[in-house]
């Protein structure tokens, strides 16, 4: 202990990036499981698409949709995402609605404009179209 407390007084700096490092990564890990946007892998999104008919919402830019998207993944403009524009998804509101976008991050603040919008079932696949892609999963061009 005393050896402790004798690094963090001589390495002040680095013990405040390391506790900030650690409250960050704690702060991640609660936001996520308090989310209501919740995380599905690929398995689970085939799983999903294939028995209750989900909805695949690609979000990436044009030239990323048209170089590889998911099968039937129908794909968001970036003006109506920067509007909440969903009127397109009227007639799936009852429907699951499943976000991707490249790596998954930017895909929850989507999910949650969706949410807030009125729709019930929104999650996002975890590591976006990377993952779809590493798991070695169909792709549509």
């Amino acid at each position: 202990m005393q050896q402790l407390i004798e690094f963090v007084g001589n390495h002040y700096i680095l013990s405040s990036i390391w506790v900030a490092l650690a409250l960050l990564f704690i702060y991640s890990l609660v936001s996520s499981k308090l989310s209501p946007v919740k995380e599905l892998g690929t398995l689970e999104m085939t799983m999903l698409m294939n028995k209750q008919d989900a909805v695949v919402l690609d979000i990436r830019p044009q030239p990323d949709f048209r170089k590889g998207h998911i099968l039937g993944a129908r794909q968001l403009v970036a003006e109506k995402l920067a509007k909440g524009d969903f009127s397109d998804l009227e007639k799936q509101k009852d429907k699951p609605i499943i976000v991707v976008c490249a790596m998954g991050a930017t895909a929850k603040r989507t999910a949650t404009q969706l949410l807030k919008a009125g729709f019930s079932q929104v999650y996002v696949l975890k590591g976006g179209m990377n993952a779809w892609t590493s798991a070695s999963l169909p792709v549509a061009k």
